[in-house]
């Protein structure tokens, strides 16, 4: 196994921090280098920004965070509402979530499955809140024809690893069908193998047919270029060190400057600090994920493996992720170190090449050409915010993903940039109430640990 370097040179800056933790850094740092992602590599060089704030000035709105939500915010800020915001960013450009993702674009949200949402919600809610899903789907798509980020069509095959769980996924597919329309169908594992991959100990799959893969790192480019070309300012090795209320608005304040602001939207996902803003103290586990990309396949090892190009996830707890991408490499990611200090630790990359050869014997051995990871935002009941927490308080937020943004941050940066103009949306649960907290949350990660060794035991158990 060998681990190619990233070859895009990088500009003066700091350096990339393998080890930022997000529950114990006060910032993510300032100016720091790019993860050393495939997705950075192969994007070519990044579009112009604003350069970093260096002096006091106005704005009529800040966003704090430059990845897909905050760039959807900024850009629908300027094109349906006429308002210019600046957004601010403590690294490179999308340098956290939005450059180190799957590129898994789903018609979901949340951790929820939609049976759950009917049992959490009641059915009609449950059926708005697909709609409001469906809707950002169809916006995710038109910005994917808009930035062209190597788009992959052919939906999201859900693969199941063993009976049980393919039970569960006839179930919820039917659920799909009789009640939201939703026109999933079952795949037996003949035909799986057949038309989709031959994965070992595969026993079928649920294939939903909403579904793009994408290149992140140029799908955030393409952002950045429209929300500028929009009017919008991005100031990337700015961090907020502190949002303070100053009469009806706020100062935002960065290392060489402040920003005095109506409003102030967050979106900052998994890479949320602690001391950020006292409204989003504790509201969100972040969880470490990790990521592979190999060399190039040949001809017969595609054959042998993922003969689809459509992007799949399997149905343990801890799940794994993975596609065939343009050039016919496999990315897979799954989950990682439960700290940012021990995220360095082969035994994490180890545990996802283990699980690339036994899901697809055919690439044991294979050359591991990248190998990265990131913070995902996962919230304490599963399911995203798009909210203003205090009303009558110009301060907003969009997080909470739980692993299924990249589709869905576009429609929610265009929520909250509804919400920022005094545009509330229709009434929904994301749409209400802040984030909730977490009555143990300084021994979130304890937990962490045991439930990750609890569901490793039930996911490989017969």
């Amino acid at each position: 196994m060998s681990l190619t370097p990233d070859p895009v040179p990088r500009p003066t800056g700091a350096p990339y921090d393998p080890t930022y933790d997000p529950l114990t850094s006060a910032t993510p740092g300032t100016d720091r280098a790019y993860a050393p992602t495939y997705w950075v590599a192969t994007a070519g060089p990044p579009p112009a920004d604003d350069g970093p704030i260096t002096g006091d000035t106005e704005a009529d709105v800040v966003i704090v965070g430059s990845g897909f939500t905050g760039l959807s915010c900024a850009l629908s800020l300027a094109r349906d509402h006429g308002i210019k915001a600046t957004v601010l960013e403590a690294n490179r450009v999308a340098w956290g979530c939005s450059t180190r993702n799957g590129g898994q674009g789903q018609n979901a949200s949340g951790r929820l499955s939609r049976s759950q949402w009917i049992a959490r919600y009641g059915r009609e809610t449950a059926l708005r809140l697909h709609a409001e899903i469906l809707e950002g789907f169809d916006y995710f798509t038109g910005l994917v024809r808009e930035f062209n980020p190597d788009p992959q069509p052919g939906g999201h095959v859900y693969v199941a690893h063993r009976p049980r769980t393919f039970a569960k996924l006839s179930a919820e597919s039917e659920v799909a069908n009789t009640v939201f329309g939703y026109r999933t169908r079952m795949l037996g594992a003949d035909e799986l193998r057949r038309d989709w991959m031959d994965e070992a100990g595969a026993v079928g799959a649920l294939h939903e047919p909403l579904g793009i893969g994408i290149h992140p790192a140029k799908f955030a480019f393409g952002y950045l270029r429209a929300a500028r070309a929009a009017g919008a300012k991005v100031h990337p090795g700015s961090p907020v060190l502190g949002i303070d209320r100053d009469g009806g608005g706020f100062r935002v304040r960065t290392p060489h400057g402040t920003v005095r602001a109506r409003a102030v939207a967050i979106a900052t996902g998994g890479y949320t600090s602690q001391g950020l803003h006292p409204r989003l103290r504790s509201r969100i586990m972040p969880i470490l994920s990790n990521s592979l990309v190999t060399r190039p396949l040949t001809a017969d090892e595609i054959a042998a493996t993922l003969r689809s190009t459509a992007f799949v996830t399997d149905t343990r707890t801890l799940r794994f992720y993975y596609r065939r991408l343009p050039d016919g490499r496999v990315q897979i990611g799954s989950r990682s170190a439960i700290t940012g200090a021990d995220a360095t630790h082969p035994r994490h990359l180890r545990l996802l090449v283990e699980g690339l050869h036994q899901k697809f014997p055919a690439l044991e051995g294979i050359e591991i050409d990248y190998s990265w990871w990131g913070w995902v935002d996962v919230s304490h009941d599963m399911m995203p915010r798009i909210v203003q927490p205090e009303p009558g308080d110009p301060l907003f937020y969009a997080l909470g993903y739980g692993g299924n943004g990249v589709s869905f941050s576009a429609q929610a940066g265009r929520r909250l940039a509804g919400l920022v103009a005094g545009r509330k949306p229709a009434g929904l649960p994301i749409f209400e109430g802040a984030l909730p907290g977490h009555p143990f949350a300084p021994f979130r990660r304890l937990g962490q640990r045991m439930l990750y060794r609890w569901y490793h035991h039930r996911d490989e158990a017969a």
